[in-house]
């Protein structure tokens, strides 16, 4: 919706007119409305469109997801760069269904710029893994499967990882 600036500069704004209103009186307004910037800066640290984005995908709902994606105009100066990873990641996925190069394309660039979750760093280090088996690069694939047992601390990729391991027994 805004460029980051100008998230932090209205945040700015609405921390100064609360403490403005402190000053005259107004605790509870100026109390509120310190309370009330941490929504530019928390949007400053988490794009809007991306967390729709997600939403969009948790109900597997792809085209939608593609929709609040692409109100992102230009990320490279419009998000930061762990948002850009999280753009690409995205875009990984969506892809991951029906083009497989622009898929790993935009896998490697969400690992290249980073994630902040290792659970979502496994997901895709999975997918890459699965696009190195479909091309017969047996040794890619196995490096990418074990940073995804190192990652998975949770075990809730325990089952791909076990069942992309038997694939590549047959190759």
């Amino acid at each position: 919706m805004f460029h980051r600036n100008i998230k932090l500069i209205i945040a700015g704004l609405i921390i100064i007119t609360g403490i403005w209103q402190m000053t005259e009186g107004y605790i509870g307004n100026g109390i509120f409305l310190i309370i009330l910037s941490a929504l530019p800066i928390f949007l400053y640290f988490k794009n809007e469109f991306i967390l729709l984005a997600f939403l969009k995908l948790r109900k597997q709902d792809f085209p939608g997801a593609q929709k609040w994606l692409a109100y992102i105009k230009n990320p490279e100066t419009a998000l930061v760069q762990k948002q850009q990873g999280y753009f690409n990641y995205l875009h990984g996925i969506m892809l991951s269904q029906t083009n497989l190069t622009q898929s790993e394309k935009y896998f490697k660039k969400a690992i290249e710029l980073g994630l902040n979750m290792d659970m979502d760093l496994a997901v895709a280090k999975l997918n890459l893994a699965g696009l190195a088996m479909t091309r017969r690069r047996k040794l890619e694939a196995t490096n990418l499967i074990n940073e995804v047992k190192k990652l998975d601390k949770q075990n809730m990729l325990a089952d791909q990882v076990k069942m992309m391991k038997e694939q590549l027994k047959k190759i």
